[in-house]
């Protein structure tokens, strides 16, 4: 394994010392809250002159992301962040890079996209992307932040995806918490990510190749199979790059984390940090004998169909956290609680009971005794097979 070092961190500064590791060609970014911390600590890195990037500060975050389009496709390695209202701002790009293929990485710090103006944690900014065509990863902790920024990396480039990435943290939960964090030696990771060397390039005179061409309905069905194809791909190798992780770090990394599931009749399903709460919750209820687990999903795009269809096969509960809401959806419900569904449908699994929970939207704080209430129902269900209310609210007033 690499030499590491242990440091207290906070979660953007996690991800901004893993940038410098990485030491990227371009970084085009404009700040927002709660993301700010991690372009302003690495563009200090650049005028440092502790790496080489060019740092290109913009006017808005749609010209970041429309920058970082240009420069992957003259053959960089790219990141840039941002947070809700300017990933909303990069709406229009964030589209064009995927579906030009571009290996662009962009940690999100998750954050409610207004209105009413709220600049904390929820997840409907990535969520609103999450058809966009961009691998989603989320985290629970700085540690996990700092891991899979850098092995986004490395997933965005294969050859066999060529797909962008968003890495995502809970806004100001994990970008501002300071935890404990183990750092891998500075050349472990640029050996890890290697050197970035497209098959083609704008700047390829030798090989010109054409990019952004006007595309009507003679072959842009084809390109958009072609997306889709690429994306049904990307599991296993997140799996293999997470394993070739783990050989380095000590750390290794795959498609969902599950707790206590061996023999669980009922399951909750959340993401990010707020598994944290989930597992201790989990692991005291599993003292008083209650057969309950967790499951938390790292991967979210593309969506992990058959790794949670297996994991949930012998429970009759499910209980799902979502921290966003899919306006206009069946009972208002979560993307996450959907997407749970279909895969549990398709696979043939019409025997296990799923609930909403809808929760921490706007920040609003996730306690223990929500837990706890969600296994109370999820009890009930389970003894009765009765679902008494589809969508439900945690912390909400009355």
């Amino acid at each position: 394994m690499a030499k590491s070092n242990i440091t207290a961190l906070d979660g953007a500064h996690a991800v901004a010392n893993a940038m410098r590791q990485i030491n990227p060609d371009l970084v085009a970014a404009y700040p927002i809250t709660p993301q700010t911390a991690i372009v302003q600590t690495f563009s200090q890195y650049v005028a440092d002159g502790v790496v080489d990037t060019e740092f290109v500060p913009v006017e808005s975050e749609h010209a970041a992301m429309s920058c970082c389009v240009g420069a992957s496709a003259a053959g960089g390695r790219v990141m840039t962040a941002t947070a809700a209202n300017g990933l909303a701002l990069m709406w229009e790009i964030v589209y064009i890079a995927a579906s030009m293929r571009l290996p662009i990485v962009m940690p999100v710090v998750n954050r409610a996209l207004s209105g009413p103006l709220n600049i904390h944690c929820d997840h409907s900014d990535s969520m609103g992307a999450r058809d966009a065509g961009w691998i989603q990863i989320y985290a629970e902790s700085a540690q996990e932040a700092y891991d899979n920024t850098i092995q986004a990396i490395r997933i965005a480039e294969h050859p066999d995806l060529l797909t962008p990435v968003m890495s995502m943290l809970d806004g100001f939960i994990t970008g501002h918490g300071v935890e404990r964090v183990e750092t891998v030696d500075d050349q472990a990771v640029r050996d890890f990510v290697g050197t970035y060397k497209p098959a083609h390039t704008l700047l390829d005179v030798d090989n010109p190749a054409t990019y952004g061409a006007w595309d009507f309905y003679d072959f842009y069905f084809e390109h958009k199979r072609q997306q889709s194809d690429a994306l049904s791909k990307a599991i296993p190798i997140i799996r293999e790059i997470g394993a070739e992780y783990g050989k380095l770090t000590g750390r290794t990394y795959g498609i969902l984390d599950t707790y206590e599931m061996e023999d669980a009749e009922m399951a909750i399903i959340v993401l990010s940090s707020s598994a944290g709460t989930a597992r201790a919750t989990v692991r005291r209820l599993r003292k008083k004998g209650v057969k309950i687990g967790l499951v938390k999903p790292r991967v979210f795009r593309p969506f992990p169909t058959e790794e949670l269809t297996d994991v949930l096969q012998n429970v009759s509960a499910v209980g799902v956290m979502d921290r966003a809401i899919a306006f206009g959806s069946m009972n208002g419900c979560g993307p996450l609680f959907l997407d749970i569904c279909a895969a549990l449908f398709a696979a043939g699994n019409h025997n296990t009971k799923v609930v909403d929970y809808i929760f921490g939207l706007g920040g609003r704080d996730l306690v223990p005794a929500h837990i706890e209430q969600i296994a109370k129902d999820l009890q009930s269900i389970a003894s009765t097979g009765e679902v008494k209310q589809l969508v439900n609210y945690l912390g909400l007033r009355e």
